[in-house]
């Protein structure tokens, strides 16, 4: 498919006396995809049940005449001011009880039966106007679900679905109750109704209740979308898409993108980096106007594999944003560096936000591709030579990795329900794999932890799985390849209990976890052949050969066949050593990485990917600061 540049772009926020001017500049750019609507519900229905779509219809055509295909938004995320008189109850309330107000956005609940009518009648009403319009091209459900911790809601509305939920899982009251263990501390339940969230206990609630309520949330959002896209399947064949988000794990990716054709997400390299990367205070000032250099591949992997292969980058960021704890000024290069690597790793297209910043409101700082004055901001001329380069450059293709990372919305949920250390975080455990990964040279297939074939693979990683599902246990036991696995794999069962046998009770690997400590952060295991465990160890027991010991003489790796277990959670100079020994054991090439530099392969084309501030010589050639060069085989 050929790849596509685009852009963000709120016709309702401007004079219409600028609409031609701005689409005629956009084509000129070399844009070819613009995304409207999703912010629009107000104007498209000012009052219940009265529609005004003159405008949208200009605005299409506008944008259409000049060639632009259109990304067109449902406005489910924001919610006009007249739906909270027809619904009050119908906002997210906090973990302390408190509702959320009107004044922002993503102010609903999942749960909220009125609320998803309201939606449902919308979305029809979308449809059913523009399903056949020529200019739209694709639609996108909602924005950014889960964005301001919105899935975790404990209204009546959310107490009522979770009870309806917990009586189609459990069916009977005593299933449940022998489920969660409620025999401790007296929790036993004699009626579903009787079971409320788990917020406002006194300790913590039972950590099986949680996990069953981050599941219930989940699926809530999952029917949501659900609900959406079956409106608009009656009605067209377009491709649909929805917006994820970097780290926000609150719902099960997957399975929401189960309903969708195109998995996309919001990349802003800069404000992650400043707001939820973890990394050493000298890796923040190396990087602060360039991003993490591994943060961004990360997601893109992921997002291939929610979307099935097919996934774009629907908003990246173009210059300073506005929501981090800091906003610097992304290094000349970035916006085009960041197009780029998007495209590396098989991205259909990559929308810039936004096409002009706005004067007003909450986003007012958060730079766009046009200054408020409608002058170029830095970005655009960045923009059009990507644009020009996608022109010139042949397509290329996404082949299978060799090397896949397993990655479970469920595993997440489960370690913050029980992180057991403070800092634990099954999201920070993987990234650290990953990037250990990508310090290699290597390519990375993400999977999802249903996954049942294995194949094709020379190397496995699966961390911190807290419950190995059984096709992908399956898929282990057959596997041929080399598999690294754990720490803290399979050491829970679907209803968070202990198994018997112990973790991690893989086919053909003799030991089991006795022990395990959680570590301050100035606490280190040392291993006897350099580098350490930090934050998570776990003590072992059994037969398995042993590959690595620490320096007090208990295990540390261990091996039966080419499957591995990795016993504690092991820093950078552990990681590199470990991955090296494990693909040269799977006769994979590896190729180390300078600091910032980064590989990656697309069918024949290799690029290289500087996100250093300074030029970078690698294997004779030198890349420029905040530069990507690609290469035919």
């Amino acid at each position: 498919m050929k790849r596509g540049l685009g852009v963000c772009y709120y016709p309702e926020q401007w004079d219409e006396s600028l609409w031609a001017s701005d689409a005629a500049r956009m084509a000129e750019l070399g844009l070819t995809w613009v995304r409207i609507g999703e912010f629009a519900w107000t104007r498209m229905e000012p009052q219940p049940g009265h529609y005004d779509w003159a405008w949208l219809d200009r605005a299409i055509e506008t944008l259409g005449a000049q060639g632009l295909k259109v990304v067109l938004g449902t406005p489910t995320a924001t919610p006009p001011r007249w739906m909270l008189d027809l619904y009050p109850d119908m906002l997210a309330v906090d973990a302390q009880g408190r509702p959320r107000g009107f004044g922002s956005r993503r102010h609903y609940d999942f749960s909220h039966q009125g609320y998803r009518g309201e939606c449902a009648k919308i979305v029809a009403q979308m449809a059913i106007r523009y399903s056949k319009t020529p200019h739209v091209c694709a639609w996108q459900t909602d924005n950014e679900y889960a964005c301001h911790n919105t899935v975790l809601s404990y209204s009546a509305a959310a107490r009522a679905t979770f009870q309806n939920w917990l009586a189609q899982r459990y069916q009977s009251v005593d299933a449940l109750n022998r489920a969660w263990g409620n025999v401790f501390w007296s929790m036993d339940y004699t009626a579903f109704d009787q079971i409320g969230l788990p917020n406002l206990t006194v300790t913590e609630a039972n950590p099986a209740h949680v996990m069953a309520f981050r599941r219930f949330a989940s699926d809530e959002v999952v029917s949501f979308n659900k609900l959406q896209t079956d409106i608009l399947r009656k009605h067209t064949a377009a491709p649909i898409a929805h917006n994820y988000m970097g780290q926000v794990t609150d719902f099960d990716h997957f399975a929401t993108g189960a309903d969708l054709d195109i998995a996309a997400w919001d990349a802003y390299p800069i404000g992650f980096l400043s707001d939820r990367v973890v990394a050493s205070p000298d890796d923040k000032r190396h990087f602060l106007r360039q991003g993490d250099p591994d943060f961004q591949a990360f997601h893109h992997d992921l997002y291939r594999a929610v979307g099935r292969g097919r996934w774009w980058v629907m908003e990246q960021q173009p210059g300073p944003v506005n929501w981090a704890p800091w906003n610097p000024d992304p290094l000349p290069g970035m916006a085009r560096l960041w197009a780029w690597e998007a495209f590396a790793h098989g991205a259909e297209a990559v929308c810039y936000f936004r096409w002009r910043q706005a004067p007003f409101a909450q986003e007012a700082m958060h730079a766009g591709l046009l200054r408020p004055d409608s002058a170029p901001a830095p970005a655009f001329a960045e923009a059009a030579q990507v644009a020009r380069e996608l022109a010139a450059m042949p397509d290329v293709a996404h082949t299978q990795a060799k090397v896949a990372l397993v990655f479970d919305y469920a595993s997440d949920w489960a370690w913050q329900t029980q992180p057991q250390g403070r800092d634990f975080s099954y999201f920070g455990l993987v990234f650290d794999m990953y990037r250990g990964l990508r310090r290699l040279g290597l390519d990375i297939d993400i999977l999802p932890p249903h996954t049942a074939d294995l194949s094709g693979y020379a190397l496995v990683l699966a961390p911190g799985l807290a419950t190995i599902t059984p096709a992908l246990m399956a898929a282990l036991t057959a596997y041929q390849g080399t598999a690294l696995i754990g720490p803290r794999a399979n050491a829970k069962t679907a209803e968070f209990a202990i198994p018997v046998p112990l973790p991690p009770n893989l086919p053909g690997l003799d030991c089991v976890v006795a022990r395990v400590e959680s570590l301050p952060p100035d606490v280190r295991v040392p291993l006897a052949n350099g580098g350490a465990f930090h934050r998570w160890r776990e003590k072992l027991e059994g037969a398995a050969e042993v590959v690595e010991h620490t320096a007090d003489s208990l295990p540390a790796l261990l091996r039966a066949g080419g499957a591995h277990y990795l016993c504690g959670w092991p820093d950078d100079t552990a990681l590199d050593r470990v991955l090296t020994q494990l693909c040269h054991g799977a006769d994979l090439p590896i190729h180390p990485m300078p600091k910032g530099l980064r590989r990656r392969r697309a069918g024949d084309v290799t690029f290289l990917i500087n996100y250093n501030p300074h030029p970078v010589t690698y294997e004779g050639q030198t890349i420029n600061a905040a530069d990507v060069v690609w290469s035919r085989a």
